[in-house]
């Protein structure tokens, strides 16, 4: 074979390779993971995120969503250090889940920080949201855009509680952050920490009184079905959503389709925030109607509430970082 025809095939393979390389790359199938389905905002949120980037990279960019926690065998607490070792390459995760990796995502779990949705938004929005971000991209993962899990509501089974003096020796169950069982300790009630699977058998054999989880939540799973008669709407932490990348995957997209994955992430984020505060309303009533007695707080029982946890600031303000958590209280301050 001559030297010409040698290198002429030589450039052809080469090509053949790069071009199938390019194919496979452009082929490629991201999964991300969410803890909650499309039966709820947050699962609908990450659907419409994989749906906007179908959309606008011509489906040259697929990404498949893996809801309940699937990836991680269920336990939610594990999506971000998935995520961040690349076992997961995108995820539409809770800041309450991912505050075990990232102390500063605690900030949203401070007991009454944030009474309103205008509040939640200066946080988010502001000085505070750069950091938290800050954060979290220091720890390997990409974050792109907020959405919204909702402010999360306390429901018994024995009594209407619109006093601190009302969970005395109440067993409520707790996610799996250190924080929410002190919130709830302080409170003077015993706070329980058990995963979403083991809690509704809890709840229907009475091996806990309460719980505390969004509007949404207690709407969609039934939670009236296993005991739950009162529903005290305390608001007394909103748990944001961040729309997120691991940094190695994000480091193969070029930068056109970088962009095009942030501002999806931002679009359906937008999206999905307002459809969870939209249908607010319509799942309250929905609620009442099944028989739950709803008890609204007005400010004077909602400061007693805060009064009642300010040790909570005390302890957690150092771990979160003294900073940050002042910078978002005079976010709320000012807003």
């Amino acid at each position: 074979m001559s030297t010409r025809r040698f290198n002429g095939l030589a450039a052809a393979l080469a090509g053949a390779a790069l071009l199938c390389s390019a194919l496979t790359a452009q082929a490629r199938e991201y999964s991300v993971s969410t803890v909650l389905s499309n039966a709820f905002p947050w699962g609908q949120g990450a659907d419409k995120w994989a749906e906007l980037v179908k959309e606008r990279s011509d489906g040259r960019i697929t990404l498949r969503v893996y809801p309940n926690s699937q990836l991680v065998n269920g336990d939610q607490t594990r999506e971000f250090s998935a995520m961040r070792q690349g076992l997961i390459d995108m995820a539409v995760g809770s800041t309450i889940n991912w505050s075990p990796q990232v102390p500063q995502l605690n900030l949203f779990s401070l007991p009454f920080l944030m009474p309103d949705y205008d509040a939640v938004d200066a946080v988010t929005g502001g000085e505070a949201g750069e950091q938290v971000f800050a954060a979290i991209e220091s720890r390997g993962v990409i974050p792109l855009a907020w959405g919204e899990n909702g402010f999360r509501e306390l429901s018994n089974s024995k009594l209407p509680i619109d006093s601190p003096e009302d969970l005395e020796g109440l067993k409520i169950r707790v996610v799996g952050s250190p924080l929410f069982h002190d919130t709830f300790t302080a409170l003077g009630a015993n706070p329980t920490q058990m995963s979403w699977a083991d809690a509704k058998p809890a709840l229907t054999t009475g091996a806990v009184d309460g719980q505390e989880n969004p509007l949404s939540v207690f709407d969609v799973a039934r939670i009236d079905q296993v005991g739950q008669k009162y529903l005290t709407r305390w608001h007394y932490m909103n748990d944001p959503l961040i729309f997120a990348v691991n940094r190695n995957v994000w480091q193969q997209f070029p930068e056109a389709d970088r962009e095009l994955l942030r501002q999806a992430a931002v679009d359906a984020g937008a999206w999905e925030i307002e459809k969870s505060r939209g249908e607010r309303d319509e799942r309250l009533a929905a609620i009442k109607e099944r028989g739950v007695e709803v008890i609204e707080l007005d400010d004077a029982q909602r400061q007693a509430f805060a009064d009642a946890t300010q040790s909570v600031y005390d302890e957690w303000a150092p771990q979160i970082g003294e900073d940050l958590v002042e910078t978002a209280r005079q976010a709320v301050e000012n807003r």
